[in-house]
C-alpha cells in the first residue's frame, strides 16, 4: 500500500496533442458530489469536440472498467468527471473503488482478471505489475500529453525499464506548514521565507513561553509515515535533488552522512523539547498522536505551526475558514539552501492492462488538460493535479490553488515521495518503525539510519 491508501485523507486549459477536448456543444450536465464537491450542480456542464476520438474507431456500446482506491464519498467527483467522455464516445465507464485496492489488484492481475485501467498510487507497485507482463504500454497520444503537460520527472515515475506505461492523474503537495493567519497577525509574526527565518520564529515563540510546533505520526499500522515526509523534505533541502535520487535508488546507503545531517536537522524541530508538542504533550507524544489530530491545536491557539500536506485541509473541523486571512492556511516549507523551495509530492498513475481502443481513448482523456479542468470543477477541496494545463482558478480551495501553482512553477524542483519509491520492506517497513523509535524511545540518529539500511533487500 502507498501512504495515501494507508491512512492519509488525500485527495495531484484546453488543448494538447491534437486530442484536446473543446468544451463546447454536447451539454453533458454533471453534478458535484463526494467529499464537499463543487457548489454548483452544473459547474462542469461540458461538451466535447468528438472528432479527436474518431481515430479509435466506433466506440459506441464499449465499456471500460476502472479499479481504484478512491471510494465513497470521494468517488462521486471521479465518476462525474467521466461523463463528457462517455457522452462523446458512447463508451460506458464502469467504476469500482476498493479499500483493499493494492492487495486485490495484484490478485486480480495474477489470476487473469485485471481491470481495463487501474489508478496505481505507487511507482513501486507499477513496476511490480509491469513485471507480470500484464501492463500495456501507454499509447502515443498519452505520451504526447504527458510530455506537454507534466514536469519530466512525472513521466519517469510512470516508466519502467525504458518503457512508458502510466500517465499521472491526481497529485498532492506535501511541503506545507499549516498556521493561523489571524494568530500570526495578532502576534506580529511574519510568514518565514527561509529555513533560518522559520527557526528564528520558532525561537521567538518558544521564548514567549509557548511551543511553536505540534506534530503527530500515529496512523495505526502505518504509524511513522509522517516522519518519512519530514526526512524526505529536508534531504531535498540540505543535500539536493541529485542526492535524493541516489538515496531513493540506494545508490548511496540509507545512512549516508548526508542523510544523517538531514535527520539531525529534522530533530532540531521534532526532538526539541522547547519546540514541541504544543497542546499535546512532550516530544514522545508525537509518536502516539494521530496525524489527523496533530494540527488541531492551532485552532485553540496552543500551537503555531504544523508541517503536513495539502490534503490535511480535510482534517479541519467543519466551519473552519481555510484562507490566507482565515482561521488556518499554509505556507511552503522554506528552503535551507538556495532561493527556491523543492516540492515533495505524490499521486496516482493511470495504468492499463490492455490496448483496446476504448481503453486507450479513456487513457487519453484522463491524461488531457481538459479532464483535469473538468475534474477540478466537479471536485471539492482536497483534489489537485500536477498537469500544467490545469487552470488553478477551477480548483475549489485556495490551498489546492497554491499546490497547483507550486506544481506549475517551471523553476520548482519536484520529487515523488521517497518512501513510496523504495522497496516496501524499507519505505513501508523499517523506516516507519525506526523513525517512530527515534522519537518515542530517543533512539540515536546513527543507529536508526543504520538499522533502516540493514533492511534494504539484497540485489
Amino acid at each position: 500500500m502507498n501512504k495515501r491508501a494507508r491512512g492519509r485523507r488525500s485527495a495531484a486549459l484546453a488543448g494538447g496533442l491534437g486530442l484536446a477536448l473543446v468544451l463546447a456543444g454536447c451539454g453533458a450536465s454533471e453534478t458535484s458530489g463526494g467529499s464537499g464537491g463543487g457548489d454548483s450542480a452544473d459547474a462542469a456542464d461540458q461538451s466535447i469536440d468528438c472528432a479527436p476520438y474518431e481515430e479509435f474507431g466506433d466506440l459506441k456500446g464499449e465499456t471500460v472498467s476502472v479499479y481504484t482506491s478512491i471510494v465513497d464519498p470521494e468517488d462521486k467527483p471521479q465518476i462525474d468527471s467521466y461523463k463528457p467522455f462517455e457522452k462523446c464516445t458512447g463508451v460506458k465507464v464502469e467504476y469500482e473503488g476498493s479499500r483493499e485496492f493494492e492487495a486485490q489488484l495484484v490478485v486480480r492481475v495474477k489470476s487473469g482478471n485485471a481491470p481495463d485501467i487501474a489508478f496505481v498510487p505507487q511507482p513501486g507497485l507499477l513496476a511490480n505489475l509491469v513485471a507480470t507482463g500484464a501492463v500495456a504500454p501507454a499509447p502515443k497520444q498519452v505520451a504526447a500529453n504527458v510530455d506537454k503537460y507534466w514536469d519530466e520527472s512525472w513521466k519517469g515515475y510512470g516508466t519502467v525499464d525504458g518503457t512508458f506505461y502510466a500517465a499521472p492523474l491526481g497529485a498532492n503537495a506535501k511541503s506545507f506548514v499549516w498556521y493561523s493567519p489571524k494568530a500570526f497577525e495578532d502576534a506580529g509574526y511574519e510568514v518565514p521565507k527561509t529555513w533560518d527565518e522559520m527557526i528564528a520564529l520558532s525561537d521567538e515563540i518558544a521564548k514567549s513561553g509557548a511551543k511553536p510546533w505540534c506534530a503527530g505520526i500515529g496512523s495505526g499500522d502505518a504509524t511513522g509515515w509522517p516522519a518519512t515526509d519530514w526526512l524526505e523534505d529536508v534531504v531535498l533541502r540540505t543535500a539536493g535533488p541529485d542526492v535524493y535520487d541516489q538515496w531513493v535508488a540506494h545508490e548511496i546507503p540509507f545512512n549516508d552522512p548526508q542523510i544523517v545531517k538531514a535527520l539531525d536537522t529534522v530533530g532540531g524541530i521534532l526532538k526539541n523539547p522547547d519546540y514541541v508538542n504544543a497542546g499535546l504533550g512532550e516530544v514522545q507524544s508525537i509518536a502516539s498522536t494521530e496525524f489527523g489530530d496533530a494540527g488541531l491545536p492551532i485552532l485553540d491557539g496552543s500551537c503555531w505551526m504544523h508541517r503536513q500536506a495539502s490534503f490535511y485541509q480535510a482534517n479541519w473541523p467543519e466551519g473552519t475558514d481555510v484562507a490566507e486571512d482565515g482561521d488556518v492556511f499554509a505556507f511552503p516549507l522554506p528552503p535551507i539552501e538556495g532561493d527556491a523551495a523543492p516540492v515533495l509530492g505524490g499521486g496516482e498513475f493511470t495504468t492499463a492492462f490492455n490496448d483496446k481502443p476504448a481503453t486507450q481513448a479513456f487513457q487519453t482523456y484522463l491524461s488531457s488538460a481538459d479532464w483535469a479542468n473538468v475534474k477540478a470543477k466537479v471536485s471539492g477541496p482536497g483534489w489537485v493535479s500536477a498537469n500544467t494545463g490545469l487552470d488553478p482558478e477551477n480548483l475549489a480551495s485556495p490551498i489546492d490553488q497554491l499546490a497547483a501553482e507550486l506544481f506549475q512553477d517551471p523553476g520548482a524542483v519536484f520529487r515523488f515521495d521517497g518512501s513510496d519509491l523504495m522497496p516496501g520492506e524499507v519505505g513501508a517497513g523499517a523506516e516507519w518503525t525506526e523513525l517512530t523509535n527515534w522519537i518515542a524511545n530517543d533512539k540515536p540518529t546513527d543507529q536508526v539510519l543504520a538499522d533502516i539500511e540493514k533492511a534494504w533487500p539484497a540485489v
